[in-house]
């Protein structure tokens, strides 16, 4: 068989240049299938949001006589008082009848469809997590299934299974229905901005790389975001609102004939006659000649596939094997909880802000859009863990600072909202590309769908802080706030992997600092590397 190595993998494409047409193709094609992650979690904000209620009138029906009640989970009850006082009594019952929903914001969401108020409340947060469990498990399937099976088939699949979902969802005839399908559309979430960040990683040299990762990918999802304000505005209802949501993945599936599998990842599996015609048909896009060889076996470059590399298949135990991989495995992951959990939390608790929630939504999509662009702008201009810690810290003093604004400032209440969501925004997306550097070729997918598998689990909880904010409007701001600083001072831990060559094998990747060196490591890593040069 005849094998190559991705040790060199820049060097040898490096006729191709950064910004050619298949480069810009590459950017612009993976950037949108972004779309679809930006607005799918967040139609909970309008698709289970709870209208203005009230009971049922309880009338009389002689007298004609009715009462709402005090609040909107009982109503005033009726007794035979009315015969000597023709009032009602002042005692109160459950609403008996059922409620009276407001149409003036929505026709109908899951709420006013199931009557999901008062004791059955608890139901929207559950339905809420069970989507992000569902999101929880397809960060742990694809990163195994993509580093298995190929980058391309796993992306799509996503796509088809984020058209199919929704579409069944729409015609859910019961809650249950509802959140299991619920769960099914949250698999191909996180798990697709996985694949496809590591697919265009791969694929794309350094400056076009970090163009990507930190502007193209994070701005296919800001402009997902921002949309579902637009169309839940005129789409009302929340099944057709599912329905619409389920039409760009569909039109995504489009993409197949144009989007190549990695040449990095078919050269790890020994498939250089493949790797090399993806490459001849770069070359012949950008209009520039290609090497009689381009990826080349001998002392000249070191092998990227050996006989026993041949033979290893990689597993998520390589990620703690050796103290340098199981500390950034570790680090990486406290990293995630905090960036995903503040920037979910943040995004879902919009419903909580004073104001018309279309707008309010709206300029929470318009924030991250500004915080994508600025981790564009500043991203090579510091060290990468300085960055990180930066911004997560700027979202976390951000966040307790809403704890010193008073009740009736509501403006600058939300500025300081989102400027703690802009901070969260930036930590995000630049964790995307910051975790993407840190892992080897070999274990790519399974370290970001690790990390971000860790970060789905605090996540499952979101909804329930969210929860929280109708009766503690602070509550959510001061654990989000928390959970930012934590993770801004684990960030100064890892190594910076500016200007540095993307790591291929499991002994290239760059050392933690301070907690790299151990001597009883010392053996096991000099192993690992002689194993994966044999």
């Amino acid at each position: 068989m005849a094998t190559a190595k991705t040790e060199d993998f820049e060097d040898c494409t490096a006729f191709l240049g950064y910004f050619g047409f298949f480069q810009i193709l590459i950017i612009v094609m993976l950037s949108v299938t972004g779309i679809p992650t930006g607005y799918m979690p967040m139609l909970v904000v309008f698709v289970s949001d709870t209208p203005e209620h009230h009971c049922k009138e309880w009338i009389n029906s002689t007298h004609n006589s009715s009462s709402i009640g005090p609040d909107s989970c009982s109503r005033y009850k009726g007794d035979d008082s009315w015969k000597e006082t023709e009032e009602l009594s002042n005692d109160t019952e459950q609403c008996l009848d059922g409620w009276v929903y407001s149409t003036d914001r929505y026709t109908s969401t899951i709420v006013s469809e199931w009557d999901l108020v008062c004791e059955n409340a608890w139901k929207v947060p559950f339905s809420t997590s069970l989507y992000f469990v569902g999101v929880l498990i397809g960060c742990l399937i694809c990163g195994h299934l993509s580093d298995r099976w190929g980058r391309k088939p796993v992306l799509f699949s996503i796509l088809f299974l984020q058209a199919v979902t929704p579409l069944i969802q729409a015609a859910s005839v019961s809650w249950i229905m509802f959140c299991i399908l619920n769960c099914l559309r949250g698999l191909g979430q996180s798990s697709q901005n996985i694949v496809s960040l590591t697919l265009g990683t791969e694929i794309l040299r350094k400056s076009a790389r970090v163009t990507f990762s930190s502007l193209g990918l994070s701005g296919g999802f800001g402009i997902g975001y921002a949309l579902l304000p637009a169309f839940a505005y005129f789409i009302r209802g929340w099944r057709m609102l599912l329905v619409a949501s389920a039409i760009p993945p569909l039109v995504l599936l489009l993409f197949w004939w144009v989007i190549p599998e990695s040449p990095r990842w078919l050269l790890q599996k020994g498939r250089v006659e493949e790797a090399e015609l993806i490459i001849r048909k770069a070359a012949k896009m950008n209009r520039v000649p290609a090497p009689d060889v381009i990826f080349r076996t001998g002392e000249s470059l070191e092998l990227m596939q050996n006989k026993h590399e041949e033979k290893q298949k990689y597993t998520y135990m390589d990620l703690i094997r050796t103290t340098n991989m199981r500390n950034m495995t570790i680090l990486s992951s406290i990293i995630w909880i905090s960036g995903v959990m503040v920037y979910t939390g943040l995004s879902l608790n919009t419903s909580n802000l004073d104001g018309n929630p279309y707008l309010n939504c709206f300029f929470s999509a318009a924030i991250d859009l500004v915080g994508y662009v600025f981790i564009w702008l500043v991203i090579n201009r510091a060290p990468r863990p300085t960055l990180l810690c930066i911004t997560m810290m700027l979202s976390g003093i951000m966040l307790l600072v809403t704890l010193l604004v008073p009740e009736d400032m509501h403006v600058m209440f939300l500025v300081f909202a989102l400027m703690g969501k802009m901070g969260s925004t930036a930590a995000y997306s630049f964790a995307w590309v910051f975790s993407a550097e840190l892992m080897p070729t070999v274990v790519r997918n399974m370290g970001l769908g690790f990390s971000s598998t860790a970060s789905r689990i605090s996540i499952v909880i979101c909804p329930y802080i969210v929860y929280i904010g109708i009766y503690s409007k602070m509550l959510p701001y001061i654990i989000f706030g928390t959970f930012s600083i934590v993770g801004a001072a684990v960030s100064m831990l890892l190594p910076d992997t500016r200007n540095s060559k993307l790591p291929d094998l499991i002994s290239e990747a760059r050392p933690i600092r301070r907690y790299c060196c151990l001597k009883e490591d010392q053996q096991t890593t000099q192993m690992q590397l002689q194993a994966e040069n044999i």
